[in-house]
């Protein structure tokens, strides 16, 4: 039973992990896993959770630069999300990733134990996102990395099995920030800026998160993740293609179904980038269903701004007739309460927790902003994307 269980590492109760509950809580999935009716996903009559519809899909490798961008902008102002094909991503690369993660999730439990992770930093193989103790749990496991900067980098903290997986990650993060970088450019132009403005305020720093979901005997009633908007920059999510998951508020208010194109990458809007395009850019709810019949992975390629800079909307963008929505924060401060918040499956208590602290800074004679229970941030697993 030691092995299904990190009791230590700073976390207030056990960890389980949720590997070792789908493959012993039989039919029926335990009450730490059930969601609120309100939260819970919907069954159509054909079986599939959700509308089964899709997000904007842009081909990256269009000839006419200008037309890749208004496709890029558009779908951020509107959606929030798009896939990107022909990236420039190599697909055998994509595959490789997925099998040497595939490969760690296999492993005997005792072997990703040694990889345990704790709240200080997230890095490492966890199972949950808050540390408010009898919290609100999510069907899923993960394994977190820093990244960027490349001070808090450490091979030696990822799995050293399979032995594909150092290097293959390596590679694969490489490729995926220098994309990251590119959508960066297009944002900014798109929002009628210099190509490098919008990094100039952004700063970069970059994690990622391998997601992994079991089978879930009663998948009706929880979530892989649930419904947040994610607190950084941007991500780029690689999802299995042929396991549907991810939902995503439609700008109806609907949710719909991701239907995944081969090889192509999810990329959203986080809060950082809505916060500093004004609200122009859309950092949209969504959220992880799960599946009875096979497991998922997917890996999440978090984008972020640095911590410690300032974060507000740009002046180019904020006039007398659109004044500015949020006040000056930086990433460090938004995402403190995570840790003891978790997702809570309330996507209301981010962004509109900005905007509350907008109006409530507008009001004070200090005008200095207030900290707010903001959503999670990169060390904190990065909620989502899924």
């Amino acid at each position: 039973m030691s092995s299904c269980f990190n009791g230590g590492a700073g976390w207030p109760e056990p960890v389980v992990r949720v590997q070792a509950v789908s493959d012993t809580c039989g039919d029926t999935v335990p009450d730490r896993y059930v969601k609120p009716p309100p939260e819970r996903p919907s069954l159509s009559s054909d079986g599939s959770r959700g509308g089964l519809n899709n997000i904007p899909v842009v081909d990256l490798s269009m000839p006419d630069a200008d037309a890749t961008c208004r496709a890029v902008a558009a779908a951020c102002k509107e959606w929030g999300f798009f896939q990107a094909v022909n990236h420039g991503v190599r697909p055998e690369l994509l595959r490789a990733a997925r099998v040497s993660w595939r490969g760690f999730f296999r492993q005997p439990a005792e072997v990703r134990e040694r990889y345990a992770n704790s709240p200080a930093t997230y890095e490492g193989y966890g199972s949950r996102l808050g540390t408010a103790k009898g919290g609100p749990l999510d069907w899923g496991d993960y394994y977190f990395l820093h990244l960027l900067p490349a001070a808090l980098k450490s091979h030696d903290k990822w799995p050293s099995v399979p032995p594909s997986l150092r290097e293959t990650t390596e590679e694969y993060s490489e490729e995926v920030l220098g994309l990251a970088r590119r959508v960066m450019r297009l944002l900014s132009s798109g929002l009628g800026l210099e190509a490098g403005r919008l990094q100039e305020a952004f700063g970069e720093g970059a994690c990622m998160r391998v997601n992994f979901y079991p089978r879930c005997p009663q998948p009706e009633l929880t979530l892989g993740v649930a419904a947040h908007s994610d607190p950084g920059g941007m991500t780029m999510l690689l999802v299995d293609d042929h396991v549907r998951g991810l939902q995503v508020r439609s700008p109806d208010g609907g949710w719909i179904t991701v239907d995944p194109v081969p090889d192509a990458f999810i990329v959203n809007i986080g809060d950082q980038i809505q916060v500093l395009s004004n609200a122009v850019y859309k950092s949209v709810a969504h959220r992880v269903t799960v599946s009875s019949a096979e497991d998922r992975l997917s890996m999440a390629f978090f984008y972020n701004p640095r911590g410690d800079l300032p974060i507000a909307p740009m002046p180019e963008l904020v006039t007398a007739d659109r004044p500015a929505l949020y006040p000056e924060m930086t990433f460090d401060e938004y995402r403190v309460f995570i840790r003891q918040r978790g997702l809570g499956g309330k996507a209301k208590a981010q962004l509109e927790s900005l905007q509350a602290t907008a109006d409530k800074a507008a009001t004070s004679c200090s005008g200095s902003p207030v900290v707010v229970a903001p959503p999670p941030g990169c060390p904190a697993a990065d909620s989502s994307s899924s």
